[in-house]
C-alpha cells in the first residue's frame, strides 16, 4: 500500500509504510559501519597522535561512570564501559538519523551528497552535548578538551559521512525496487 504526503509542497515522493522501518534499519547499519571506521582510523592513528589504541574508550567509559554517578548510579569506568556506550550510542544515533529522514520530505536523502551531508551536519550536532559532558565531569584542561573536541570532530566527521552515504544508499536503492514493484 502506497500513499503520498498530501499537503507539503516539499512532498515529492511516495511513501511506503515499510519505509520508517527501511530507515531504522539502514540507519542501524550506518550507524555501527561509521562506528567501526571511527575505531579503525582512531586505533590506527593513535600512535601518531601519542594515544594508546583504546585510550579514547577509556574516556569515554569514565565519562559514562561518572555521569551515572551523578544519578546514584553506580558504574565501573575504563575501556570495557568505553566500548559498550561506543556500540550501543553509534547505532542508536544512527537509526534515529534513519527514522529521521524518512519522516521529513526535505530531509529525504535523495543525492549521495546531500545523503553524507545531512549525515555529518546531524552528528556533528548533535554530538555536542555528548561531547561537552567529558572536559566537565572528568575536569580536563584547556588544552586537553581543546585536543578532545579537535579529535572529536574528525571522527565525528567520518562517522557522519559514513552514516549519511549508507543510510541515502539503502534508502534510495529501497525507494528504486518498491517503485519497480
Amino acid at each position: 500500500m502506497r500513499k503520498t504526503l498530501q499537503g507539503n509542497l516539499q512532498a515529492r515522493r511516495a511513501i511506503s509504510p515499510f519505509t520508517l522501518a527501511k530507515g531504522i534499519g539502514w540507519g542501524l547499519l550506518g550507524g555501527l559501519a561509521g562506528t567501526v571506521a571511527m575505531d579503525i582510523v582512531l586505533i590506527g592513528a593513535s600512535p601518531a597522535l601519542g594515544l594508546n589504541g583504546i585510550e579514547s574508550f577509556s574516556v569515554i567509559g569514565d565519562t559514562a561512570a561518572r555521569f551515572f554517578a551523578l544519578l546514584g548510579v553506580g558504574m565501573t569506568g575504563g575501556v570495557p564501559a568505553g566500548l559498550t556506550v561506543h556500540y550501543l550510542a553509534g547505532p542508536l544515533l544512527g537509526a534515529i538519523f534513519g527514522a529521521a529522514v524518512t519522516r521529513v520530505a526535505a530531509l529525504w536523502p535523495g543525492t549521495l551528497k546531500k545523503g553524507i551531508g545531512l549525515g555529518i551536519l546531524y552528528v556533528e550536532l548533535v554530538s555536542q552535548p555528548l561531547l561537552a559532558t567529558t572536559p566537565l565531569l572528568l575536569n580536563m584542561s584547556a588544552a586537553e578538551t581543546a585536543f578532545w573536541y579537535a579529535l572529536s570532530f574528525g571522527m565525528h566527521l567520518l562517522y557522519g559521512g559514513i552514516l549519511g552515504a549508507v543510510v541515502s544508499r539503502g534508502l534510495r536503492s529501497a525507494t528504486s525496487r518498491l517503485a519497480h514493484d
